[in-house]
């Protein structure tokens, strides 16, 4: 039975809620480098600030795509730890995966989008999460095969 009482369910919201509010943060963080280059997808934007519209800036690409990185990860952590939780994780093990996910889930951004760093720094970065998922992915189909 999952409990909000549980230290690994509280553990859960707690990363989440950073998560979300880090896929928040990366809509502002395109609009930054938009105006810093002053280039807009828009034209009326473009338009208001006297900047053109491009579409290709590498700048403002590289922004996009760690944002699109977000939203093709995040959403599966979100989904694959809920499943977790009702499993019955040892709740310190849980918080470690879910921090762990998280800390990395930053990282990948500031190496890709904020301050680019040379590979493997963005491969690492990106992997941690990505065998994190794949580790809670198999704890939920280990624990309910027997559904099948």
């Amino acid at each position: 039975m999952v409990s909000l009482s549980d230290p690994a369910v509280q553990s859960y919201i707690l990363y989440s809620a950073i998560l979300a509010l880090k896929v928040l943060v990366m809509a502002f963080l395109t609009a930054r480098q938009r105006y810093a280059k002053n280039v807009f997808a828009n034209e009326e934007d473009a338009k208001s600030s006297k900047g053109k519209v491009k579409l290709d800036d590498p700048d403002v690409e590289r922004v996009r795509r760690a944002h699109l990185n977000d939203l093709e990860n995040i959403p599966a952590f979100w989904i694959l730890g809920a499943l977790y939780l009702t499993t019955s994780p040892e709740a310190a093990w849980a918080a470690l995966l879910f921090r762990t996910y998280t800390v990395s889930r930053i990282i990948h951004t500031i190496v890709y989008a904020v301050k680019p760093l040379p590979q493997p720094a963005r491969a690492i970065a990106f992997m941690i999460p990505v065998v994190v998922k794949w580790y809670m992915g198999i704890a939920i189909v280990s624990n309910y095969i027997s559904a099948l």
